[in-house]
């Protein structure tokens, strides 16, 4: 008996398999982060669907669960041809789907789906979607079981003027307790706590969330896997502060 899903997908790539087919990866709501090949998909009809960023309907069918499958692709939100016009956009682009690809495959993740149709409707605003990677990579770093403590703080167990966060536990930092400490702290920009994504937000507090996100990645995600950090997420934050 053949297995069939359907299920909302977005996009993250593909590559070319024999003359005409894909073998398409994309993340889908229920079934995580999925491949199928998709016979017919570097036709004209198709190739313009097959975009990184595009939101899709997408059917996936086998014979048996372990193999690779074929995809059923119904587009539903084309974004890619207004993303592919923006250096920052593109190099966002990549840099998520870096991530998402640090998930095991079929493994669900509805949150991080959600999150990531957020971010990727907001590429084309690079000052709105720079906080939102934050948040994002945040995110990411709690499903893979390494989350930060953002929510008081580690000495006093106090909620006010967090400000700091530890680069050893991950756990906030208040003004008060840190402030001796202030030069070995990481500084924990406001909206990576309260979502708050406004006009007020600086240079200096994005280039801080970066950092700080940037670190728990490093140490817990690239170093262990022999992975460089990514070009793309640099290349990102650099389009971004020269927009």
């Amino acid at each position: 008996m053949a297995m069939e899903w359907t299920d909302d997908g977005i996009i993250l790539g593909g590559k070319r398999h024999g003359e005409t087919s894909v073998i398409l990866e994309v993340l889908t709501r229920q079934h995580g982060r999925h491949l199928g090949l998709v016979r017919g998909g570097r036709s004209a009809r198709l190739s313009s669907v097959l975009q990184p960023g595009n939101g899709a309907v997408v059917t996936w069918r086998a014979r048996l669960d372990e193999h690779l499958g074929q995809f059923r692709v119904e587009a539903t939100h084309l974004r890619a041809g207004h993303l592919f016009n923006d250096a920052a956009s593109l190099y966002g682009l990549s840099h998520l789907a870096g991530l998402i690809r640090l998930l095991p495959e079929r493994d669900p993740h509805e949150r991080l789906y959600d999150a990531l149709a957020v971010v990727i409707e907001h590429l084309d605003a690079p000052r709105i979607a720079a906080p939102l990677i934050v948040r994002f990579e945040l995110a990411l770093l709690a499903e893979l079981g390494f989350g930060l403590d953002l929510g008081a703080c580690a000495v006093t167990g106090g909620t006010q003027e967090l400000v700091y966060v530890s680069p050893k536990s991950g756990r906030a930092v208040s003004a008060r307790a840190g402030a001796e400490y202030a030069d070995r702290l990481l500084p924990l920009p406001a909206f990576a706590r309260d979502g708050f994504l406004g006009d007020s937000i600086t240079t200096a507090q994005l280039e801080q969330g970066f950092a700080l996100t940037g670190h728990f990645l490093t140490r817990h995600v690239y170093e262990p896997r022999a992975m460089p950090p990514p070009d793309e997420r640099a290349a990102f934050l650099t389009a971004v502060l020269r927009a």
